[in-house]
C-alpha cells in the first residue's frame, strides 16, 4: 500500500467512461479543456499525440494527475483523464502496461512497495536515481523529482507549543525522558505497530512513550484532537497535508531522518516517453515547482475547502503561467 494510504477520501468523482473498443476498455473521459501554452508547450509540440494520465485516490495525487494532463493538452494532445484509480497498484500497473502514459510518483512508494526494498535511501537524490535506474528495466521512465515530500511527522498544535517549544523528534526524546506524562500522541492503527512507524520512530531516537499515552484512531481525527484537545499533545501526520496549516500545527523536523523520502516525480511508460520525449521539457519545469508548502495549500483548496481537484490544478498552472486559458 502507499504511505499516502489511499485511505484518504479524494476530493472529488471523476467522472467514467468507457473508450471506443478499437482503444481498448480503459477507463476515462477525454480532458476537453480549452487551454493554451504559456511560458511551456510553445508550438504544440504534442499535436496530435493522444495521451493517458493516471493517478492513485486521494486528493494531491489527482491534483497532480490533472496537472500533467493539462500541461499535455496546452501542448497539442489529445488527453485521457485516469485519475482517481483505487489504490498504488493499479495505477502503477496502468504505467506499466501502457494503460496510462504518465502520473506523478513517489519515490519511496516505488523503492519499498514496487521494488520490495526493506530499507530507504536517507538521501532523496540518491533514492530518486536508485528508482530510475531500477525501474528504467521494467519499462518505467522517471523525470527529474520535485521537493514536494509527502511523508510522515509529528505534529503540535502551536498552542500547545507555545509551552514546550518542540522543533525536532529529538526535542520529543527529550520531553519524554524528562517528563513522560506530558507525550501523549494519537496515531493510526498502522503507524502504531508498523517498524517504519511509531515503534521504529521510538527505536531511533531513544524515545519511550507510555502505552497508555498512545491513542489509535482514524487519520482524519488525528488533526482535529492535536488542534483542539488536550489528550493528544502530539498527532501523525502527513507532511503534505492542507490540514496543517489550517488548523494551525507545528511540524517537527526528523532531525535523524527516521522516516522515508517520499518525493514526487513524473513516472511515465517508456514507449510513450520514448516517442514523445518533449514530456520532459513541458513537465520539468512544473516539477520544479512543486514543494512541500506548495502542495499543502493547493491540497487544502480540495480537502478543506471542498474544490475540485481539476479546477485546483488548473488555477495553479494558470498563476504559474505555464498554461493560459483559451
Amino acid at each position: 500500500m502507499d504511505h499516502v494510504r489511499t485511505r484518504r477520501a479524494a476530493g472529488a468523482l471523476v467522472l467514467l467512461a468507457v473508450l471506443p473498443a478499437g482503444c481498448g476498455l480503459k477507463s476515462g473521459s477525454p480532458m476537453v479543456d480549452d487551454v493554451k501554452p504559456g511560458s511551456i508547450g510553445q508550438g504544440h509540440p504534442l499535436k496530435g499525440a493522444s495521451l493517458t494520465v493516471t493517478s492513485k485516490n486521494f486528493s494531491e495525487n489527482i491534483v497532480l494527475g490533472q496537472m500533467a494532463g493539462l500541461v499535455f493538452k496546452a501542448a497539442g494532445a489529445d488527453v485521457v483523464d485516469r485519475t482517481n484509480l483505487p489504490g498504488s497498484i493499479s495505477a502503477r500497473e496502468a504505467i506499466t502496461k501502457g494503460d496510462a502514459d504518465a502520473m506523478y510518483e513517489y519515490t519511496g512508494t516505488a523503492w519499498i512497495t514496487y521494488l520490495g526494498n526493506s530499507k530507504p535511501i536517507t538521501d532523496p537524490h540518491a533514492q530518486w536515481q536508485a528508482v530510475r535506474d531500477a525501474d528504467v528495466r521494467g519499462g518505467v521512465t522517471w523525470l527529474p523529482q520535485s521537493a514536494l515530500n509527502n511523508t510522515y511527522a509529528l505534529a503540535i498544535s502551536k498552542r500547545n507549543n507555545a509551552k514546550y517549544q518542540l522543533k525536532t523528534l529529538s526535542d520529543v526524546a527529550a520531553l519524554a525522558k524528562k517528563d513522560p506524562s506530558a507525550v501523549t500522541v494519537c496515531v493510526e492503527n498502522e503507524f502504531a505497530s508498523r517498524d517504519d512507524g511509531l515503534p521504529g520512530m521510538q527505536k531511533a531516537y531513544g524515545m519511550s512513550i507510555p502505552a497508555g499515552n498512545i491513542q489509535k484512531m482514524d487519520a482524519g481525527i488525528i488533526y482535529t484532537q492535536v488542534s483542539k484537545s488536550s489528550s493528544c499533545l502530539l498527532g501523525e501526520v502527513f507532511t503534505t497535508d492542507g490540514r496543517i496549516k489550517a488548523m494551525d500545527l507545528d511540524v517537527l523536523t526528523d532531525d535523524r531522518h527516521f522516516f522515508p523520502n517520499y518525493n514526487a516525480a513524473p513516472e511515465l511508460h517508456s514507449a510513450a516517453f520514448a516517442k514523445y520525449p518533449v514530456i520532459a521539457e513541458l513537465l520539468n519545469p512544473v516539477t520544479a515547482k512543486l514543494t512541500t508548502a506548495v502542495a499543502q495549500d493547493l491540497n487544502a483548496k480540495v480537502d478543506v475547502d471542498g474544490r475540485d481537484p481539476h479546477d485546483v490544478a488548473k488555477e495553479w498552472l494558470v498563476e504559474q503561467g505555464f498554461i493560459r486559458k483559451g
